[in-house]
């Protein structure tokens, strides 16, 4: 009799544990979908087309140092470094999408998750500006 009341005890402990681990893990993948949802990357041509072209409005952040923006950045991009990005996103309107790029990709990577972490929606990660010169666009 022990035995039976033991096993059964075991059998209810698996199956909650299992039910356990099966909504834990619809609920981190679902919040990971809906996180990368949020990001997108873009190309220098997508965004001349999407952007650009269409007169689209948006938010174009240049990622990079401001010794780096002043060097040359993509007409109207305004200039918030990632190192402070976290500190100044009551700058950062969420009512439009927002664009990020830096010089090769890797900054504007962690711009666009700063952006997602704080709950922005629309945003498209161009990349570098180094892509940018590349296929011929203007900077200032």
């Amino acid at each position: 009799m022990l035995n039976r009341k033991t096993m059964i005890f075991g059998v209810g402990v698996i199956i909650v544990a299992a039910l356990a681990f099966f909504l834990l893990n619809n609920n981190s993948s679902c919040c990971a979908v809906e996180q990368a949802s949020a990001q997108q990357d873009i190309s220098p041509t997508g965004y001349q087309d999407q952007f650009v072209a269409s007169s689209a409005s948006h938010l174009l952040i240049d990622v990079r140092t401001a010794e780096e923006f002043a060097s040359g950045h993509i007409p109207g991009a305004v200039n918030i470094p990632v190192e402070s990005l976290q500190s100044r996103l009551s700058e950062v309107s969420g009512d439009q999408p927002i664009v990020v790029y830096c010089r090769s990709g890797n900054r504007s990577a962690q711009a666009s998750q700063i952006l997602a972490q704080a709950g922005y929606t629309s945003i498209y990660d161009l990349g570098g500006i180094n892509d940018w010169t590349a296929q011929g666009f203007p900077v200032e």
